[in-house]
C-alpha cells in the first residue's frame, strides 16, 4: 500500500501544481474587488457572485446551456447511427474510424475559418444557391445562433461517435439476432436492445460534448460575431476588455460549480439500482 502511494505521488503533485493552485488563485480573485484602474485589491466581498443574478448575465448563461444542450442532442442523433454502422462494418471499419478522426488532423481554428468562408454572404453556399436560381439574395447564414450551433456540432461530433462506437463494438451481435428471431422490428431492436446497452457510451459522449460546448469561446466568437455571446466569451471579455478580473473569476467558478453539480448528479443517477 505504501509503494502504491509513492507511485501516485508524482500524479498528485502534478494535479496540485496545475489544478489546485490555479483554482485557489482564481477563487481568491473572485472574492476580491476590482481596482480603479483595473487592478485587484480589497476588501473581500461576494458582490461578484451577486452580479451573476443580473438579467444580462443570466441570459448569457441560459443561452450557453441551451446551445450546449442542443449541440449535444444533435451530436447524439447523428453519432448513434454512424457508430452503429461502423460497429457493424467488418471490411472497412478502420477506414470509417479514420474518417471520423480525420478532422483532428487539422487545427480547430482553421476548420472554423473554413466554415466562415462557406457561410458568409459571398461564400460557397450562398454563391451556389444564387447561381442555381434558388435564391436571389444572400441568406444570413453567418453571425447568428444557427452558425454557432453548426460549428459546435461539427467540432465535437467525433467526441460523441467514438465512445458510442467503443460500447457498440463490444456488444454481442447475437442479441440483435435473437430479437429479430422473436419478431422484433429493426427500430424496436435499436430502441429496446441496442440503445440501453450503449447507454455508457452515450453518457460518456454526452459529457465529452456538453462540457466543451458550454465553455466554448472560439466558435461563438468567430461564427457568432458577438451576437451569440456565451459564457466563454463573457469570461474572456472580463479578463481583457473590461479588465474586471474578480468578476471574470466569479463567472469561471460559478460555471465550474454548475458543471460539477451536473456531473455529480449524473454519476449518482448511474449508481442508483434499477427497480
Amino acid at each position: 500500500m505504501k509503494l502504491r502511494r509513492w507511485f501516485l505521488l508524482p500524479a498528485w503533485l502534478w494535479m496540485a501544481l496545475l489544478f489546485l493552485a490555479p483554482f485557489a488563485i482564481v477563487l481568491a480573485y473572485s472574492l476580491l474587488t476590482r481596482g480603479t484602474y483595473g487592478g485587484v485589491g480589497g476588501p473581500w466581498t461576494l458582490e461578484n457572485y451577486q452580479r451573476l443574478l443580473d438579467p444580462l448575465y443570466l441570459t448569457i448563461l441560459l443561452r450557453s446551456f441551451a446551445m450546449a444542450a442542443a449541440a449535444t442532442a444533435i451530436c447524439l442523433a447523428l453519432a448513434f447511427p454512424a457508430a452503429l454502422f461502423i460497429a457493424r462494418s467488418n471490411r472497412h471499419r478502420n477506414l470509417y474510424l479514420q474518417l471520423v478522426m480525420l478532422p483532428f488532423w487539422t487545427s480547430f481554428l482553421v476548420r472554423t475559418y473554413a466554415w466562415m468562408f462557406l457561410l458568409r454572404d459571398t461564400g460557397l453556399i450562398n454563391t451556389a444557391l444564387q447561381w442555381t436560381g434558388i435564391i436571389h439574395g444572400p441568406l444570413p447564414l453567418l453571425y447568428n445562433n444557427g452558425a454557432v450551433l453548426l460549428g459546435l456540432v461539427y467540432g465535437y461530433l467525433p467526441f460523441m461517435v467514438l465512445p458510442i462506437y467503443a460500447t457498440l463494438e463490444r456488444m454481442d451481435p447475437a442479441l440483435a439476432e435473437a430479437a429479430a428471431d422473436l419478431g422484433a422490428r429493426p427500430m424496436v431492436t435499436v430502441l429496446r436492445i441496442i440503445a440501453p446497452l450503449a447507454m455508457p457510451g452515450i453518457l460518456a459522449g454526452s459529457v465529452l460534448v456538453f462540457i466543451p460546448c458550454l465553455g466554448a469561446y472560439l466558435t461563438p466568437d468567430l461564427l457568432g460575431g458577438g451576437r451569440s455571446a456565451m459564457v466563454g466569451n463573457l469570461v474572456q471579455n472580463q479578463f481583457t476588455t473590461a479588465r474586471d478580473w474578480p468578476f471574470g473569476s466569479a463567472v469561471s467558478i460559478a460555471l465550474m460549480a454548475l458543471v460539477t453539480a451536473l456531473l455529480w448528479a449524473l454519476l449518482r443517477k448511474q449508481k442508483e439500482p434499477i427497480a
